[in-house]
């Protein structure tokens, strides 16, 4: 059995999906209920993962888990896991690990944990998600515009489907315990560009503004820890040349080249119109 935590986000949808045809028994974890039904023969467990002792209920029989960088007790989390007797863990982080460690000691304490408690374990560090231009679908949706700081500057942002893919993969094939992989796109691409993609994919006029600093701080502090937003806008407005570079790892796993933003445009034109 797999374990999959956060099974309602963009990411954790897809894993769920992807095991389940694979044929794999899954545990779906989340706080609350899913909004849509769950594939056949997948359990659910209702669980925060800011308490350990909750998640426990979900991992009894389980061989392997995919974990989300939340809560504050990564090692609580591992040690359940162990104390189950889970074999392998996957967890999800974020490349600013690599980059900007600064900004995102929360997502490296649990790589800490992951790498030092789990028998087997997998880092995925993704890059900026594809999914994250859904904060523009309600302003597509009644105005056609997106707003957005910092809009010619390019990055490779990543398909949470490949995301999931790559950690399916990982999860029920050997050979990838004590691997870190970054995963992005196949290309850089603009905010201006992503939202003119969208605009393809609707089939109408898109107009995108471009936010200041200051408009872009305050709307991610709504959502973000200090940290954090500091570090997101230093990656979308100065990119080092290791965020900016196209990583092979998706292709590495998978055998194929990561999805471009367009397509993902495409699949969730509905989420726009």
């Amino acid at each position: 059995m797999i374990v999959v935590t956060g099974a309602t986000g963009n990411v954790g949808r897809a894993l769920v999906r992807h095991l389940v045809e694979a044929g794999e028994r899954v545990t779906a974890v989340s706080r609350r209920r899913p909004e849509t039904p769950l594939p056949p023969g997948v359990r659910h467990v209702a669980a925060d993962l800011a308490d350990p002792q909750a998640v426990r209920a979900a991992l009894d029989g389980a061989e392997a888990l995919f974990l989300l960088v939340a809560g504050e007790e990564p090692e609580g989390l591992v040690g359940q896991a162990r104390a189950a007797g889970v074999r392998r863990i996957v967890l999800l982080s974020s490349q600013g690990v690599g980059t900007r460690p600064g900004s995102y000691a929360h997502a490296a304490r649990f790589e800490t944990a992951v790498t030092a408690g789990a028998p087997e374990w997998t880092v995925l560090r993704s890059g900026g998600l594809a999914s994250n231009a859904f904060a523009w679908a309600e302003p597509i949706r009644t105005h056609r515009t997106a707003a957005g700081p910092f809009a010619d500057v390019g990055l490779p942002f990543v398909d949470p489907e490949d995301v999931a893919a790559v950690a399916a993969a990982v999860l029920r094939e050997d050979g990838h315990h004590g691997a870190t992989y970054v995963l992005t796109g196949p290309e850089p691409s603009t905010p201006r560009a992503r939202a003119a993609a969208i605009a393809e994919a609707i089939g109408a006029p898109v107009a995108f503004h471009e936010q200041n600093a200051d408009q872009a701080r305050a709307e991610l502090a709504r959502f973000m820890p200090p940290p954090v937003v500091e570090g997101t806008l230093a990656v979308l407005g100065t990119p080092t040349a290791e965020e900016q570079r196209i990583s092979p790892d998706v292709e590495r796993v998978l055998g194929r080249s990561p999805r471009p933003f367009a397509a993902w445009a495409a699949r969730n034109a509905a989420a726009f119109r």
